[in-house]
């Protein structure tokens, strides 16, 4: 029997959830909601062909139907915590995109209401997906001991969203919880250990300086140096800049401990692992998974993801991607973003407190 789903939200990133599901056996679109019409129309071109879905003009309507198993919730972020809300009324499962929240405090509540859903509740950050970025992790003890993870984005500028919500720190929760999430969680899933503190210099250098809607003016970073410490002595490394479209790789990532280091790329197709003791690397190459069938803007990655939510609705299973780790992706974005507005070091224990 196929998995209803409802997608809440069909912007960019809700039509790629329908294009996933799309080519799942197993899974159904059903319904889908959005306040937009044209965000509406896109989910319905993006059915086209596959799904004949109820077509909501809000999500309190889509959850209060009787044809919807699981939701994917693509709302702007200042949205989550109300639809969560909502969600965790009934019993339904939920893959929700990052940014968890845009609070620690909402964030917490998702995960306090989460304890007694009888739903599964995955949070969408699939980047640990990714090809290059999942064989990495696969490949760990290589370098021994890790004492430095490097990750590197620079990339084009935000893209243009529904009524410009995105262009706002009050509505993403700042470029490094909006952006950034996924790379920090990148790091607490190399490092084995808990994040300590964090000490952060960027600012709105080159974009969307002189933006201006409804008469405010847009106020996302778009570059960051970031550094991450860890209790067991480890540091991580973000290096964020989005003025530089054109770059051959959108993420460059590097993983190093007292036996060797891993680097590889996104897009990429190796590994390259060196070794301190011989003195020398080799590349290794590393193949798509060819469960994927569909690419999107995420070379796969959210296809994997659905597989992952879906297996773990039809075996009963613990989500792979928790809630947890979405609270702790956020707080060291909303860490790193008060390090920058103090100039100080930031306690992630004072960032939890709130």
């Amino acid at each position: 029997m196929s998995i209803r789903y409802g997608i809440i939200g069909t912007g960019m990133m809700g039509c790629e959830h329908i294009r996933n599901l799309m080519q799942i056996e197993g899974a159904e679109v059903t319904a889908i909601a959005d306040i937009s019409e044209e965000s509406r129309n896109w989910g319905v071109n993006a059915c086209t062909g596959e799904f004949s879905p109820q077509v909501f003009n809000n999500y309190e309507e889509l959850l209060a139907s009787d044809n919807v198993d699981a939701v994917v919730v693509a709302t702007p972020n200042f949205t989550h915590i109300d639809v969560m809300r909502e969600i965790f009324k009934t019993d339904k499962h939920v893959l929700l995109e990052k940014p968890m929240c845009t609070s620690v405090e909402d964030a917490k509540e998702v995960v306090q209401s989460s304890k007694s859903h009888k739903g599964v509740v995955w949070i969408g950050l699939e980047y640990r997906y990714m090809t290059t970025i999942s064989a990495t992790l696969e490949n760990l003890e290589a370098v021994g001991d890790i004492r430095m993870c490097a990750i590197r984005e620079h990339r084009f500028p935000f893209l243009k969203k529904v009524n410009n919500w995105n262009r706002f720190n009050q509505n993403t929760g700042g470029t490094l919880v909006e952006k950034c999430c996924h790379f920090f969680d990148l790091m607490n899933q190399v490092i084995p250990s808990d994040p300590v503190s964090v000490f952060a210099s960027g600012g709105q250098d080159v974009n969307h300086l002189h933006e201006v809607y409804e008469g405010e003016t847009s106020d996302i970073l778009d570059n960051a140096y970031v550094i991450v410490n860890y209790a067991n002595g480890a540091r991580a490394l973000l290096d964020l800049c989005m003025f530089a479209e054109g770059s051959e790789h959108e993420q460059e990532i590097a993983v190093t401990g007292d036996k060797g280091k891993i680097e590889t790329t996104v897009p990429g197709k190796e590994l390259i692992i060196s070794s301190r003791s011989s003195n020398n690397f080799k590349r290794i190459p590393v193949e798509s998974d060819p469960r994927i069938k569909e690419q999107g803007f995420h070379h796969g990655a959210s296809y994997l993801e659905h597989l992952g939510f879906l297996d773990a609705i039809n075996n009963q299973t613990p989500p792979a991607v928790t809630v947890n780790d979405g609270l702790m992706s956020i707080v060291l974005g909303i860490a790193a973003q008060q390090s920058i507005e103090t100039g100080q070091l930031v306690k992630i224990s004072d960032t939890l407190a709130g």
